[in-house]
């Protein structure tokens, strides 16, 4: 659906060319959640900006379904951008508009609908998001959640096929957030829509996600399925967010982990092996005895997955991790 090559995009300030995303090849594809992940000021806005060219690259390639936009005309331009929806941080509603006015904006700007289509596609909207009985209020009257649900509404009107959600999160307590996520999931797997989805949150991207890049300093640093670069981060940057999604502070952690004897092993469980009683029947067969210094069970979209910091000493060490191995279990040697 969207490929980069080699998009770059710079800004000139005092004179000076300032690079706000290095060179950068990058596919995402059709009917897929692709997030983004970052620190403020890592380039990932930027990027998504230009995936609808609200900035125009300052090098490279943007192919949307095989279709070079960098090249289009204004007229083309307006075209495409109604395939594109938006959803934003802090909503970006009208204030003097009703929540059906809101809705039904984009359609007006388009110029291309007719009065009953406007009227029966927003109430066709209004339904999908669980509105209906606020069409007449403003926002002002809206809790923040109902807000971006306005916003996701808005950015459905005129049918799009790729919907970019610029930290639509961000505002949002923790039980309204899971509520919006749960409607891009829907959203996502009714209308086979392609989400581009940017955030600083790695929980966001573990619920919703298919795959993910992550940024830092104007590069994508790490990118691949949500599982692989969540439960084996191999860039210090992704090391530090999963930590931080896992509210686990590094220096404790370290510190946790020296007074541990004997070996330590990080085991990730995915799929049904989670919830086996693996760990039993190891320490039979094998003579090791166990501590657990940490863990959680918990999912990554739909797939369950567990994590273990385990300290082991006694037995047979080899016989030990041969056995998880066979298991199915990715086997981390800590120290």
């Amino acid at each position: 659906m969207i490929v980069f090559n080699q998009v770059q995009k710079s800004y000139q300030v005092g004179g000076r060319a300032i690079p706000a995303l290095y060179p950068t090849d990058m596919t995402i594809e059709t009917g897929e959640v692709f997030g983004i992940v970052g620190h403020s000021g890592a380039g990932k806005s930027t990027l998504v900006r230009l995936i609808n060219l609200l900035e125009p690259p300052t090098g490279g390639d943007i192919l949307i379904d095989n279709e070079n936009i960098t090249r289009y005309s204004a007229s083309e331009l307006r075209a495409f951008r109604r395939k594109v929806g938006m959803i934003f941080q802090h909503f970006n509603l009208l204030s003097s508009k009703t929540v059906s006015d809101n809705i039904a904006f984009p359609m007006k700007l388009a110029g291309i609908y007719s009065k009953a289509e406007i009227r029966n596609r927003v109430q066709e909207l209004l339904a999908r998001v669980s509105l209906t009985d606020q069409a007449d209020k403003y926002p002002s009257q809206l809790s923040g959640g109902q807000k971006q649900r306005v916003g996701i509404a808005r950015a459905l009107a005129c049918r799009p096929t790729i919907l970019l959600c610029d930290e639509a999160t961000s505002a949002l307590d923790p039980q309204t957030t899971q509520s919006v996520l749960r409607l891009l999931a829907e959203i996502n797997k009714e209308l086979g829509l392609t989400i581009v989805l940017i955030t600083h949150e790695m929980d966001v991207v573990r619920r919703v996600c298919d795959r993910v890049a992550v940024m830092d300093g104007g590069r994508v640093v790490e990118m691949g399925a949500v599982s692989d670069v969540f439960l084996h981060p191999k860039h210090p940057t992704t090391r530090d967010f999963v930590l931080e999604s896992e509210s686990v502070d590094s220096q404790e952690r370290q510190e946790d982990l020296q007074k541990a004897k004997g070996r330590i092993l990080r085991l990730t469980f995915k799929g049904e092996s989670t919830y086996q009683p693996l760990l039993g029947s190891v320490a039979r067969a094998s003579g090791v005895d166990f501590s657990i210094l940490s863990g959680r069970i918990d999912h990554i979209k739909d797939t369950p997955y567990g994590q273990l910091t385990l300290s082991l000493v006694g037995g047979d060490l080899e016989v030990a991790m041969s056995a998880l191995e066979a298991a199915d279990v990715h086997v981390e040697v800590v120290r």
